[in-house]
């Protein structure tokens, strides 16, 4: 499989060479071991001007920016690529002031493995003059010529726990990388919990993947305050490894759930905190619906366009819809995930659709066929889904 690593073909990479052509700094976010360096390196080749790559995790490329006005002075006129900048953040106000010196397009590209909330007040120094790109792990659609969607799901989209020889070794590499995590990138971001207490955490949310997310159950197990909780889950969040899906309420007068659904933003690290190593595994697991669950989520997010919003809608009183498409204040669609290719369709989906008034509106399955069963529901895939239906909504 490591072969395909060349193969595969980011989507993201036309949307950095075009900021490169317009803004002149370019931050390009994400998860560590998602692949950032790999990508721009690509991009790197195509650029025509010189190019200027700092490692900031290297003590030697660190030691280059003890003066960085100096030395990022002395090479104006070509690309400066930093990588982990969140390592520095107090470069950002003297980027902001040699940018405000100089200003042409493509100057600076930051490659980043934290949110920009996370270091909010450095990174609003920028404002007006970088544009943000995140990297996700590898989607269906970008591996879709390579190998089954079960692979993606299972080791997730990790380069090197996708492409790895076989499930064992993508399970031993998600355990060094989730350990790293553990005891030395979250603190670095700024999280100061013991590791023990940190895993602890992100085991519980494993299990509640795909669920509403209940503050005052984590706070009891974990003996801590709701608000800390939350900082922790917020520190997660910014480091892309955990979202959380808002529930839609406008315009709606029901009991509506408004507690948010937590799903891991890779299936690979969620397949690591329940011990899940093979796709028997999976299938035969309690919790391989929330897991499906997760992976269609993913997926979806991956491929939506930017202006679209999306939430999942629950009330008290038993109608649900598990994802609900939103853009410009008007729902343009909603779908239901099913792990099952004969899907069983429950009273509660046609209430919240008939709530909705959603005219749109789909039933996810792993791999059935494509038809109507009603007017303006649809079962289908979630490959057809990704690659056909959700570029219509």
């Amino acid at each position: 499989m490591q072969g395909l690593l060349f193969m595969i073909q980011r989507k993201i990479i036309e949307n950095i060479k075009q900021h490169l052509g317009y803004f002149p700094i370019v931050g390009i976010i994400g998860p560590r071991q998602v692949g950032k360096t790999t990508l721009v390196k690509e991009i790197q080749k195509t650029i025509e001007k010189d190019v200027i790559y700092l490692d900031l995790e290297l003590p030697s490329d660190a030691l280059k920016l003890n003066n960085p006005e100096l030395f990022l002075s002395e090479h104006v006129h070509k690309l400066v690529i930093i990588d982990e900048i969140q390592r520095l953040p107090q470069l950002y106000p003297i980027l902001r002031a040699l940018v405000d010196q100089h200003n042409v397009p493509g100057r600076f590209v930051l490659l980043g493995s934290a949110n920009p909330e996370l270091i909010r007040d450095a990174s609003e120094s920028l404002a007006g003059r970088i544009i943000y790109e995140e990297v996700k792990p590898f989607d269906m659609v970008e591996t879709i010529s390579s190998i089954d969607y079960k692979a993606l799901w299972l080791r997730g989209g990790f380069p090197k726990s996708y492409l790895a020889p076989n499930d064992a070794t993508s399970f031993n590499w998600l355990l060094g990388f989730v350990r790293t995590y553990i005891e030395r990138d979250l603190p670095l971001l700024g999280l100061n919990v013991a590791p023990s207490q940190t895993e602890r955490l992100w085991t519980m949310l494993s299990q509640l993947n795909g669920q509403l997310l209940n503050y005052s159950l984590l706070s009891k197990a974990l003996n801590l305050s709701s608000p800390t909780v939350k900082r922790y889950l917020d520190f997660f969040e910014n480091a892309f490894l955990i979202t959380r899906l808002q529930p839609y309420f406008q315009n709606i007068s029901k009991r509506l759930v408004k507690a948010p659904k937590v799903y891991f933003t890779d299936t690979g690290i969620l397949h690591h905190f329940l011990s899940i190593q093979s796709f028997e595994q999976l299938n035969n697991s309690l919790y391989v619906g929330n897991s499906w669950e997760a992976f269609c989520v993913n997926q979806i997010r991956a491929s939506l366009a930017p202006d679209i919003k999306l939430y999942f809608y629950r009330t008290q009183d038993g109608a649900e819809c598990d994802l609900v498409f939103e853009r410009a204040g008007k729902i343009i669609g909603s779908a239901e995930i099913k792990y099952s290719n004969a899907p069983n369709i429950q009273k509660g989906n046609y209430i919240a659709w008939n709530d909705l008034k959603s005219e749109t509106n789909f039933i996810l399955t792993p791999s059935s066929d494509d038809y109507p069963i009603n007017k303006g529901i649809r079962v289908c895939s979630l490959k057809s889904f990704v690659l056909k239906y959700i570029s219509e909504l």
